[in-house]
């Protein structure tokens, strides 16, 4: 390893995922197979022209804000939105054609107005001739408290594809159904099973908590994605075997993603304190000793009962 960088392929002989060991309470999981795995610490339009066109199943990322968090230097937004459409044009020459790119975003904030960076960036990957699948809606319980307009909690996820012909698997993230048991009441059904087994689908709007102080993936990245966001992304718009790339890996939480559902991974970061971690994410992961927050985990709920707090 130099300069916090590290190309490999994982271990097949250490930290085997064993099957009949249950991890429901701390989703520890180990590497299935060896894989691909590539992190560097490098400005991204550098690292993506390196790798082959049409190679990235999936390209799945959060962009910096332009808010002036530590890892980014504040601009002018017009500068912004110009660095950001280089790295659109870049992804899209490596999406595969079946493939996909998840561009999750909130809003850039100047003297009290919100400007919505979804709304802004959404032209440029049109003008590659993007399709939008879902405009996916993020909201999590926790942030800052606002004084002079409701507090902020959601971000969304721009899902494109390059054409009509996508991988999409929805079982591996389908939820429990809210009736499981409903049936048909009436024609040639009545009386069997009207919800899928499996469960139902996700829908576009996700709760799934944001990454604070007390949560089991925490790192020493302010703006950290929760690894069980990602995964849904991971496993319904790829398949096994696949490449999955974040140009703005962070502490590499989609690498995390990527790796535990047996996809390669690809990411970059110009921080190499950011890059540091990620590759000890990976270490833990190939040892069966890195913790996550299941998938699908309830959000709690202090309250369960409404007759606790007085509702009829």
């Amino acid at each position: 390893m130099t300069n916090a960088s590290q190309t490999r392929q994982t271990s097949s002989s250490k930290g085997l995922f064993n099957p009949s060991k249950k991890f429901d309470c701390t989703n520890i999981v180990s590497l299935q197979r060896p894989l691909i795995v590539q992190l560097e610490c490098k400005d991204n339009l550098e690292f993506m022209r390196s790798q082959k066109e049409g190679s990235m199943k999936l390209i799945v990322t959060s962009p910096p804000y332009n808010i002036g968090k530590e890892y980014e230097r504040r601009t002018p937004n017009d500068v912004y939105i110009k660095q950001q459409v280089a790295t659109i044009s870049e992804a899209v020459r490596l999406l595969h054609p079946n493939g996909s790119i998840c561009w999750q975003i909130g809003n850039h904030i100047d003297d009290g107005e919100i400007f919505p960076l979804d709304i802004l960036l959404y032209p440029h990957f049109k003008a590659h001739g993007l399709r939008l699948r879902n405009r996916i809606v993020w909201t999590f319980g926790h942030g800052l408290h606002c004084q002079r307009r409701f507090s902020g909690r959601y971000e969304t996820i721009l899902w494109f594809t390059r054409s009509d012909d996508y991988t999409y698997n929805l079982d591996p993230v389908r939820i429990p159904s809210k009736y499981p048991r409903k049936k048909h009441f009436k024609g040639p059904k009545r009386g069997q099973l009207s919800s899928n087994p499996l469960g139902k689908n996700p829908s576009d709007v996700w709760e799934i908590p944001n990454v604070k102080a007390n949560h089991i993936e925490k790192t020493i990245h302010p703006c950290q994605f929760p690894v069980g966001l990602v995964e849904r992304l991971v496993l319904s718009l790829t398949n096994e075997g696949d490449n999955v790339l974040d140009p703005y890996m962070g502490v590499g939480s989609s690498v995390i993603a990527a790796l535990k559902n047996g996809r390669n991974a690809y990411g970059c970061d110009i921080v190499k304190d950011y890059v540091k971690v990620a590759l000890g994410r990976v270490s833990q992961l190939e040892a069966g000793e890195l913790r996550t927050r299941p998938m699908n985990k309830p959000v709690y709920n202090p309250n369960p009962n409404p007759k606790e707090v007085g509702c009829n």
